[in-house]
């Protein structure tokens, strides 16, 4: 998939398992992934970091197969999501660390640019995430607000 602000087409990325069935050598059963789920949500973990540590310590490689749901339905049932998306948290903090470096650097023109190019994929998810109802309606983005978060 091309990137969004460049001309670059991005680079491969590791695919996704073809059959969607559990692996024989998972051997935890739905109930115990729940619970590993719910334990790494309650430690702080957001739901890549929950999903890459069940890959890489545990050995599983998609919990959708094994328990018929994803690690964020787990969250919601146990009431443990996040105020906002992870992804929108993360486009957030990134500018949030843009306008610190443009304080002390005032004539870096390029990270003054690459700011306004964050700030517009912030305002397009937030379209978005209001529109399905993730976020309220009457959230809004604003630079000084979120430097105090």
């Amino acid at each position: 998939m091309g990137r969004l602000h460049t001309h670059n087409h991005g680079k491969s990325q590791s695919t996704r398992p073809l059959d969607l069935k559990k692996p024989t050598w998972v051997t935890q059963s739905p109930k115990e992934i729940e619970e590993m789920i719910v334990k790494y949500a309650k430690d702080g973990m957001t739901s890549s970091q929950i999903g890459i540590k069940l890959r890489d310590q545990h050995a599983i490689p998609l919990v959708k197969p094994i328990i018929n749901k994803g690690i964020m339905q787990v969250l919601d049932e146990n009431k443990l999501n996040q105020d906002l998306p992870e992804d929108l948290n993360n486009i957030v903090i990134k500018a949030v660390g843009l306008q610190k470096h443009l304080k002390s650097n005032k004539l870096d023109n390029r990270n003054r640019r690459a700011l306004e190019l964050i700030e517009a994929k912030v305002h397009r998810l937030s379209v978005y995430y209001k529109k399905i109802g993730k976020i309220p309606k009457n959230w809004k983005y604003k630079s000084v607000i979120a430097q105090l978060e």
